[in-house]
């Protein structure tokens, strides 16, 4: 049998929220597999156990830059260590000059980026110079470049801590607008279920099963089940099977949105500052042991 160790429940529990004793549990009972504890606990829980995808976690901003009227763009995230300094100008105007080379000359990655002109330098040394005058470490962490296929519309959203592009066909720019506000809200993972991940898709399935087993349902009738909440995860988790955020009614998805005006989606990028880092917990108590510790060396 697996050791399952106390950094193990701790990350599980991080995961999903769930009770530290359930978490132990679940990864007995997985025999120490984390992602397969994670199902048992949203199996047995639900969405209580769910939360560790939506948690943000690092301080930055998204900058975007549409050129050509519409039809380049460009969006970036970069990171710091503290919400201070992200509301900083010079932390600001980084970003904003960083997407704006990024649609003008297309690098391949950060690296490339780094390396293009910026000031009397390059955008890596004009970042280094600003981590000296602050004081703080940032990084450049991704960006993404769109060539429209029809016409982009942008937003950014909560103090530039949510950026979204999305490239649409028909329509006027009001719909663009909502089309970006609804995806900076919703946040769907893809713009349909052909873009969903095939692992995805059957561990919601499997969850389904398990549910459906537990709840004591007819084992006829569990694949009907499972398909129908497969659907309803598709639903909720695509752009176009997503209800729109502004519906009158409550019940308008994306999908009837867009034939409505006539137009369609052709991508879209979303960004989220700090999705998938961990942020940093400052410990002053700690700290202050380590320097005193430090001086007395």
């Amino acid at each position: 049998m697996a050791e399952i160790t106390a950094s193990m429940v701790k990350e599980l529990r991080e995961r999903t929220d769930a009770p530290m004793m359930e978490c132990k549990r679940a990864l007995t009972e997985a025999a120490g597999d984390l992602n397969k504890a994670e199902e048992l606990l949203r199996v047995k829980l639900g969405s209580k156990a769910s939360k560790a995808a939506s948690r943000i976690t690092a301080e930055g901003v998204v900058a975007i830059h549409l050129a050509d009227s519409g039809q380049v763009g460009a969006m970036v995230e970069i990171n710091c260590e503290t919400d201070f300094v992200a509301k900083n100008d010079d932390f600001l105007q980084l970003a904003a000059e960083c997407a704006a080379l990024v649609a003008r000359h297309d690098p391949a990655d950060v690296a490339a980026l780094a390396a293009l002109p910026m000031g009397e330098g390059t955008v890596e040394s004009t970042r280094t110079a600003l981590v000296g005058k602050i004081g703080e470490n940032m990084s450049i962490r991704r960006f993404v470049r769109r060539q429209a296929s029809g016409k982009l519309s942008s937003y950014v959203h909560g103090g530039a801590k949510i950026g979204v592009i999305v490239d649409r066909t028909g329509g006027d720019d009001q719909l663009g607008k909502d089309l970006a506000m609804h995806i900076a809200a919703a946040k769907p993972k893809a713009l349909d279920a052909s873009g969903i991940a095939a692992e995805l898709i059957d561990s919601e399935r499997r969850i389904a099963v398990e549910k459906a087993r537990e709840a004591g349902k007819p084992e006829a009738m569990i694949e009907k089940i499972a398909d129908g909440s497969v659907q309803k995860f598709l639903n909720e988790v695509t752009l176009l099977g997503q209800v729109f955020v502004k519906a009158d009614d409550g019940k308008q998805t994306i999908a009837q949105l867009l034939k409505a005006k006539g137009a369609t989606v052709n991508a879209f990028s979303l960004f989220v500052v700090g999705e998938g880092l961990a942020k940093r917990s400052n410990d002053f108590a700690a700290e202050v042991a380590a320097q005193a510790a430090a001086a007395q060396k």
